[in-house]
């Protein structure tokens, strides 16, 4: 006969493998008996599903607790698939976690190309890398020139001096020697020879390894001027070049009194005309004289007379005086004026 008892449902042990599914009390009949084995493989996997993910929970790190439970929720399959790759690649899930960006793991670097470097560019390089070493070089060298004790000055060579000896201008120079050639200038030679007042400028050359050579340029003297006992060389702008007592040792006309601030301005007007003056011309010349910037009057050593006038055309002057003192003389009609006051119609008289 038949039970009439109904049938109960409790929950497996742990060892079943059916936890959570119901099952009926009657194990021994037909109808629980296949629907236990119907049901075995689907308990299997959500106990093993469940168990996986509820015994992995704690080796996740971080993200990787509530990566498990939203994927135990979402479905058995995407959780069981997510947890292999997970488990299999644990190094995966450190290196999202470190790097946070796409590309970011250990073996990046190995999917990097290294494409050669363009030829216009290594060839650039390369000459800014010549040059420079060219410049550092060129600048070792010219350092080296300026201060090498090999190029130091030994020897002082003057030359162009009429009014003093080269000993005075050597002398004046002796502290230049010693120092390298590079490093004497013109402005420093020209600041030693200040004391020297014939001089008016000079110009260096340095003949390596040792030699300074200078030019001198004098002061010319134009004039004899009287001063006491002594007469006084001195140049168109007054400046006092020597001093002699015998005037006829010196063939330049004698101003008398010109240096004084008084008669400055005519001294500086008769120096001038006298500046002019081609040497063979100043040397024939006596005296010169002026009572005023336009009365400028020359005497010859001859005893003849030249009315000069003031400073204007006074190159002209000076050629045409030249022209007439060439001229032959009439011994019948002897001239003892020559008037180039007016160069353009000049007469004697």
């Amino acid at each position: 006969m038949a039970s009439t008892r109904r049938p109960t449902f409790r929950p497996s042990n742990q060892t079943g493998g059916t936890r959570g599914i119901p099952q009926s009390e009657g194990a021994g009949s037909p109808s629980s008996s296949i629907r236990d084995k119907a049901m075995d493989p689907v308990v299997i996997s959500v106990e093993r599903g469940v168990e996986d993910l509820g015994a992995r929970e704690p080796e996740a790190k971080g993200g990787g607790r509530k990566k498990g439970k939203r994927t135990a929720k979402s479905g058995m399959g995407r959780d069981s698939a997510a947890k292999d790759r997970g488990q299999g690649t644990g190094r995966t899930t450190k290196g999202i976690k470190r790097g946070g960006g796409q590309g970011s793991g250990p073996d990046r670097k190995d999917n990097v190309l290294a494409f050669p470097e363009p030829r216009g560019r290594r060839l650039r390089r390369n000459i800014m890398l010549a040059a420079c070493a060219a410049a550092l070089v060129t600048i070792g060298i010219i350092a080296g020139a300026i201060w090498s004790p090999f190029l130091a000055v030994r020897t002082v060579t003057v030359t162009g001096t009429k009014l003093l000896t080269p000993d005075a201008v050597t002398a004046a120079l002796e502290p230049v020697k010693g120092t390298p050639l590079p490093q004497v200038t013109t402005d420093h030679v020209n600041s030693l020879l200040k004391p020297l007042v014939q001089i008016r400028s000079v110009k260096t050359e340095a003949h390596p390894p040792s030699e300074l050579v200078v030019h001198v340029t004098e002061r010319v003297p134009v004039a004899l001027v009287k001063q006491g006992a002594d007469f006084l060389l001195v140049d168109v702008d007054g400046v006092q070049l020597a001093a002699t007592k015998d005037p006829a040792s010196v063939s330049l006309p004698v101003i008398d009194g010109g240096t004084t601030p008084a008669g400055r301005e005519l001294f500086s007007a008769i120096t001038a005309v006298l500046a002019t003056l081609p040497p063979d011309v100043l040397s024939q010349m006596a005296t010169a004289s002026a009572k005023s910037v336009d009365s400028v009057e020359l005497k010859l050593t001859s005893g003849k007379t030249v009315v000069w006038g003031n400073e204007a055309d006074k190159e002209l002057k000076a050629k045409v005086l030249a022209a007439l003192l060439k001229k032959p003389q009439d011994p019948k009609n002897p001239v003892s004026i020559y008037d180039v006051s007016t160069p353009r119609q000049p007469f004697t008289r």
